[in-house]
């Protein structure tokens, strides 16, 4: 009678046989290598990856009894859709009626076509791919015995809702913007053009923060040219974090060392849209509500969202408005400045004794008293955003009221100098583009310095240097100041004023290279009867 084995020996006999079978999966470091078909070994390996976060959940799985075969699900518990993970990844998967001489071969081509209902499954088989696919909100499924893994595509969590932007409000225009999540934002561009021309490209940017980012242009509208140098230029970043739309703004602009900004951003999707529309392209990226605008112009940036919800020559009139209002902030002080200490005899008599009545007693000449009543004005502003919102207007306004009477009645500074600067910080505000904004903020004290050496002549040539200065300026190749210099008629029709829609026949032809006709025919509004159409008979 032969003697029976042991149970122990049974067992360690099958474990050196799946180890043979393992020996194919040789033990590599390298991210980039491959998958072992060792289950545990697996899971070690991710684990390495990923390090010892709370937050990632490793959920066992029983995928099928006969053959008997294990499974693990991976994810993060933060930033995955908890919903869709539990009814279309695990439940799925539990409660699928496999077949009981199922090879391990065909179990993913079920589980890809018939088990996950899910939008996005894939097949990999890379470390470094894997990784990725898990802190990006997907999940991962190992499974015993095959060197390969199945990605779900079950991203979520919470979004802030769609909102009325913050930044840009209009009257009568629509009340949503932008919010932190990519494909929310895609789809609000979406729901505004719905033609296949809508082209979207999405990349991944800064190596360790991998921050999707989509690329928005019409194909049949935008200038093949201006797209690949987009392209070019977001994939020459080479960066370790990507976290705001900013961040690439500094990588990609054409000039660095200016105030005046060649990219232009937006939180609505209704501007995007637009200038999708004219050929412009628009940079998404994930966690900003603020989407670039490329290649830009200087007029655009007076360009606000209310001008195409209201009637033409009401748009037209404050589009001036805002024109006349950016050169008092920017040449406000300075013009003042220089007509008060060298061209006495360019005011009038009158006014001319009243403002030396009160800067009789003043300690300072004039540039000083300005910089003292810019500066407080300036930390006045800056302490207004900063605070918290209930009480941060309250504090700006009623600061600059009392200092500015204290100061006048403590003889520091005039009171015209007080006017002349509440009235140039007014007139800074209306300017709907913020970086527009802060460039003629930091210009106004290189106007002032030029205005209190040379006079009026110094401010003229402030001037000359600053239009020199922008006539030099180029955004993705084209010229800052187009449709001015180069000068262009049809461009006119939207840049200093806001023409009616019906003359809006073309696009900017340096912008759009394909299709630069915006409507086929003459739609200048005419009547179609003669007469009164209440003339009874």
């Amino acid at each position: 009678m032969k003697k029976p084995i042991p149970l122990s020996s049974l067992l360690k006999k099958k474990i050196e046989e799946e180890q043979e079978d393992n020996k194919e999966a040789v033990e590599v470091t390298d991210e980039t290598s491959e998958l072992y078909k060792d289950l545990t070994s697996n899971i070690e390996k991710i684990k390495q990856l990923l390090g010892k976060s709370n937050d990632i959940t490793f959920r066992e799985l029983t995928i099928t009894q006969k053959p008997f075969t294990q499974g693990t699900a991976v994810f993060i518990n933060n930033i995955v859709d908890e919903q869709i993970v539990n009814e279309h990844v695990l439940e799925a998967i539990i409660q699928y009626p496999f077949e009981k001489e199922l090879e391990k071969e065909n179990l993913f081509s079920i589980l890809e076509k018939e088990t996950l209902s899910v939008l996005d499954v894939n097949v990999l088989n890379r470390w470094d791919d894997i990784a990725n696919e898990i802190v990006s909100g997907h999940t991962v499924i190992f499974v015993n015995g095959i060197n390969e893994v199945v990605s779900c595509k079950t991203n979520g969590g919470n979004y802030r809702s769609i909102e009325e932007p913050s930044t840009e409000v209009t009257v009568r225009g629509p009340k949503e913007g932008f919010v932190e999540s990519l494909p929310i934002n895609i789809s609000l561009v979406r729901r505004k053009i719905k033609s296949p021309d809508l082209q979207v490209e999405k990349k991944k940017l800064g190596k360790i923060t991998k921050t999707n980012i989509a690329v928005l242009y019409l194909k049949s509208v935008a200038n093949e040219k201006i797209v690949q140098e987009v392209m070019a230029r977001l994939n020459r970043i080479e960066i370790d974090s990507i976290l705001s739309s900013a961040n690439i703004e500094e990588l990609v602009q054409d000039g660095t060392f200016t105030p005046f900004p060649t990219v232009f951003n937006t939180e609505r999707p209704d501007i995007v849209s637009s200038e999708l529309m004219e050929g412009r392209v628009a940079i998404i990226v994930e966690g900003t509500p603020f989407v670039l605008i490329v290649p830009t112009s200087f007029p655009q940036f007076f360009k606000s969202a209310e001008d195409y919800y209201q009637r033409f020559d009401i748009a037209s009139l404050i589009r001036i408005l805002r024109y006349i209002a950016f050169t008092i902030s920017l040449l406000g002080p300075s013009i003042y400045i220089a007509l008060i200490t060298f061209h006495q005899d360019l005011i009038p008599t009158t006014l001319l004794i009243n403002l030396a009545a009160q800067r009789e007693g003043i300690p300072f000449p004039a540039l000083i008293e300005a910089f003292i009543m810019e500066l407080t004005f300036e930390v006045l502003r800056e302490a207004g955003i900063r605070m918290p919102r209930a009480i941060g207007q309250a504090v700006s306004i009623v600061g600059a009221l009392v200092i500015g009477q204290a100061a006048v009645q403590a003889g520091i500074v005039s009171a015209s100098m007080v006017i002349v600067v509440a009235l140039t910080g007014i007139a800074s505000f209306t300017t709907p583009s913020y970086n527009l904004a802060i460039a003629a903020r930091m210009l106004r004290f290189f106007m002032m310095l030029v205005a209190a050496t040379f006079g009026l002549y110094g401010v003229m040539m402030g001037i000359i240097v600053i239009v020199a200065h922008i006539c030099s300026l180029r955004s993705f190749g084209v010229p800052y100041l187009y449709p001015i210099a180069p000068f262009s008629l049809t461009g006119q029709a939207d840049g200093l004023i806001r023409a009616p829609l019906w003359w809006m026949k073309n696009r900017p032809h340096l912008i759009s290279r394909g299709r630069t006709k915006n409507m086929p025919k003459d739609l200048h509004p005419t009547p179609t009867t003669k007469g009164d159409t209440n003339d009874s008979t």
